[in-house]
């Protein structure tokens, strides 16, 4: 039986898990009746998108591995306006729970990214002006972009994850999956061959 591989968008406050440790909130099994696939990496309780799931067990040991970076990319609303050398902090790395994180793409959005409302919304201070950088990773640490804007001064407020590796969230809406198509299922597996930098 073929492998299966697939996309969720993963709304905000629902576990990456398919059980809860209590019946209060929400998981994978709300949404996904697909069953024998688990996911590949996780994405927090309070951050939003994109998710892949599969049956394929080596293709999830590859991916979660932090020998074998690939990148993650991730819309982030975050407090106050961020200048360029905040920016160049989070590029060059900053130091996270006693370690520097490794270099990064980061950049503003302008215009600010169109995306379904969030229920329910951040909470709005009209005395805080907010800004969205997108911030693209090749290392996965635990909360780590959370850590990363906090440690230059600019609070994560709302995140979002757009993309692993060649994989986008476009086209999904919150709670909504998909299987990959054959062309993305191909890219995913000549990634999973390539040699650890």
């Amino acid at each position: 039986m073929p492998y299966r591989y697939l996309l969720f968008y993963k709304p905000y406050h629902v576990l990456s898990q398919f059980r809860a440790p209590d019946s209060q909130r929400s998981t994978l099994q709300d949404y996904i009746p697909t069953k024998g696939v688990y996911p590949v990496g996780r994405l927090d309780y309070d951050s939003e998108g994109l998710m892949l799931l599969s049956d394929h067990g080596q293709l999830q040991h590859r991916l979660s591995h932090p020998r074998y970076g690939h990148p993650r990319t991730y819309w982030v609303q975050v407090e106050h306006l961020p200048g360029e050398a905040a920016l160049e902090q989070l590029r060059r790395g900053v130091t996270v729970q006693g370690k520097l994180t490794q270099p990064a793409q980061v950049r503003r959005l302008f215009p600010e990214p169109r995306l379904p409302p969030r229920d329910p919304p951040i909470r709005v201070r009209k005395t805080v002006p907010t800004a969205w950088i997108e911030v693209t990773l090749g290392e996965g640490r635990n909360r780590q972009v959370r850590r990363m804007t906090a440690a230059v001064g600019h609070p994560t407020l709302r995140l979002v994850r757009v993309a692993i590796a060649h994989l986008q969230l476009a086209g999904l809406t919150p709670g909504e999956w998909r299987f990959l198509t054959d062309q993305e299922q191909a890219s995913l597996l000549a990634l999973m061959k390539r040699q650890p930098e």
